[in-house]
């Protein structure tokens, strides 16, 4: 009755059971595009740095001596959660299962995006291989997604979860995703958070004209989340609560996340934290904090990406306006339309958020040099951040709603037909050059033949290297570490070249400093800075270990340090020290071991 259709039970079953099996092929669709994209070797980049403290997490014995690995730990949650397995499996497979985890989480989020947003959930791997290529050809601040795995990926899953639920209005859900991703990663959660309440203001309680509802109900409703649609005992659309229950859970569960960040600062005076900031944001990580230290090419593309994103959804907006539905879902013929219009139009907003994040973050970048303290207090938290990561992702499902029209779940066969021959063999370039250019992303990757966090471009050493010379290089790199994991105590401190950070990776000892694996506590960074400048002094560019007697014996004595690990292309062939290894019997051409005076 009332033009309801019920469809028999065997019918709909079948229904079931093809909709799971589409969602299982569109997972597994996604999952082989992150293999083929980040499926190299691991150590990946930033791997080695955080499972060395994840095992330290877990092991306080193993590198206790080591500065970093002992360091305050940030990201506890994700120490917790995923550095278990380095108990009892090796760092290399504990990488690999970390990177199954996390792949299977963003895979599933933008799966469970893909069909908030009124698309079939194949196209989410168009999605994912256009987001995957915005990111790489249009960062500003070298931000990444999918790759290794490391805390901020678990927290960009939690957040495509969260987009999910806040493109259908169930707001109160989403904060509950955003704080667990806060609760992973304090900034790629916060920033969400912040993103998302820019696009609730905007979406919900702003102008008339960019409101996705055009009721004039009051706030109240049942457990704070109301779909579009979904009516009062009034007959009208009822608006989100902001500060439903779902904002409070999402609060409790970033403290897992802000709670441990906080701490990094406690126990330190305000000098100190000062100090602390400065080594951070215009020192070591200025490539990710600083405006200033960003190339201009890569301002160029930002702005390429965020102006083709932001003209795409202003002519979205205009093709698909908002409309109330003012009857149930079963009486509105068009309200999976009305619904994708209010999603592109939640998601834009949450992108203009993450947008103007990111400019408040070039405005601070103008303070340093008047205020150079408080900018580089304020630089640390990651500005640019968000932005690069959700501006492609938005781009990317607008180009795959324009130019594949069989990816819109309300388009009509009529509709089909008539989309005009330019739009069609535009889209279908598009496909090509998409797949050109992440086949060409995917083998820049690999072709080294070693794990990226070894290679010469990423080391910054001898950077154009071909294929036989790195792979020697590694070979050479991993026998020496092998040599120390074997030949030297447990609790042994080393000195270590400049270019590498895979020494705890491989040696399982501990060194006095590297430039890669740098603290977050205010009074563990400081000490970093200085062991830093110690041992790769200015005078010699911060390059290369000092070989002066005195400088060396000095090291001995204050950091218990018996031997070094010296690069032969960078200090020489050989050393006015002891030489450890390679011994008569053995060969590498490349790293050497000499026992400190």
């Amino acid at each position: 009755m009332g033009g309801s259709v019920t469809l028999p039970a065997s019918r709909q079953e079948t229904r079931d059971n093809s909709s799971r099996w589409t969602l299982g092929w569109s997972w597994l669709a996604l999952m082989g595009v992150c293999f083929l994209y980040a499926g190299d070797a691991a150590p990946g980049v930033n791997e080695a740095h955080y499972f060395v403290k994840a095992k330290n997490f877990w092991q306080p014995d193993w590198c206790a001596n080591d500065l970093f690995a002992a360091s305050g730990k940030a990201h506890a949650t994700y120490y917790w959660l995923f550095g278990w397995p380095t108990r009892f499996l090796s760092l290399n497979a504990t990488a690999w299962a970390g990177r199954l985890v996390g792949w299977s989480l963003l895979a599933a989020g933008l799966l469970r995006l893909t069909r908030a947003m009124r698309m079939p959930p194949m196209s989410g791997v168009w999605v994912m291989i256009l987001w995957i290529l915005g990111i790489q050809h249009g960062n500003l601040a070298g931000e990444w997604v999918i790759g290794g795995i490391e805390a901020k990926v678990p927290a960009y899953g939690l957040v495509l979860f969260g987009l999910a639920e806040i493109v259908q209005r169930r707001w109160s859900r989403g904060w509950i995703w955003f704080g667990a991703a806060a609760g992973f990663h304090v900034l790629t959660g916060g920033w969400s958070v912040v993103a998302a309440a820019i696009a609730f203001w905007l979406a919900e309680r702003g102008p008339k004209q960019w409101r996705v509802s055009r009721s004039t109900a009051d706030d109240r409703s049942s457990g704070g989340y109301q779909s579009p649609g979904k009516e009062s005992s009034q007959g009208k659309d009822v608006r989100p609560l902001f500060f439903s229950r779902g904002l409070f859970v999402g609060g409790a569960l970033s403290l897992f996340g802000l709670i441990p960040a906080a701490a990094m600062s406690w126990g330190a005076t305000d000098a100190e934290q000062i100090s602390a900031a400065r080594i951070y944001a215009y020192f070591r990580i200025s490539h990710h904090l600083m405006p200033a230290a960003f190339h201009f090419d890569w301002y160029i593309r930002h702005s390429i990406l965020t102006i083709g994103s932001l003209g795409s959804l202003a002519f979205a907006w205009r093709q698909m306006p908002i409309a109330v539905i003012k009857q149930p879902k079963e009486f509105a013929p068009d309200s999976s339309r009305s619904e994708q219009a209010v999603a592109f139009r939640i998601l834009g907003w949450f992108a203009i958020g993450a947008m103007t994040i990111s400019l408040v973050g070039l405005l601070i970048g103008l303070l340093p040099a008047i205020y150079p303290d408080q900018a580089a207090k304020l630089l640390r938290f990651y500005w640019f951040r968000l932005a690069d990561a959700v501006t492609p992702l938005v781009f990317a499902f607008l180009l795959v709603h324009f130019f594949s029209p069989r990816n819109n779940i309300s388009t009509t066969a009529d509709q089909l037909g008539s989309q005009p021959f330019a739009v069609v063999w535009l889209g279908r370039a598009g496909m090509v050059a998409a797949i050109v250019l992440f086949a060409q992303a995917s083998w820049e990757r690999i072709q080294t033949g070693v794990p990226v966090s070894v290679s010469n471009r990423m080391l910054g050493l001898n950077a154009d290297a071909n294929y036989a010379e790195q792979r020697r290089t590694m070979e050479d790199w991993i026998a020496v570490c092998q040599f120390i994991r074997s030949s030297t105590p447990e609790d042994a401190v080393l000195l270590t070249p400049r270019h590498q950070q895979t020494f705890k990776w491989y040696a399982h000892r501990a060194e006095v400093v590297n430039w890669k694996d740098t603290p977050q506590n205010a009074v563990a960074l400081r000490e970093w800075a200085k062991r830093f400048l110690e041992v790769y002094p200015a005078r010699l560019s911060t390059m290369r270990v000092t070989i002066r007697y005195d400088d060396l014996r000095a090291m001995r004595a204050k950091y218990g340090c018996d031997w070094i690990v010296v690069d032969r292309r960078v200090v020489g062939p050989e050393l006015p020290l002891v030489q450890i290894y390679p011994a008569s019997n053995q060969r590498n051409s490349t790293y050497a071991v000499y026992e400190l005076p």
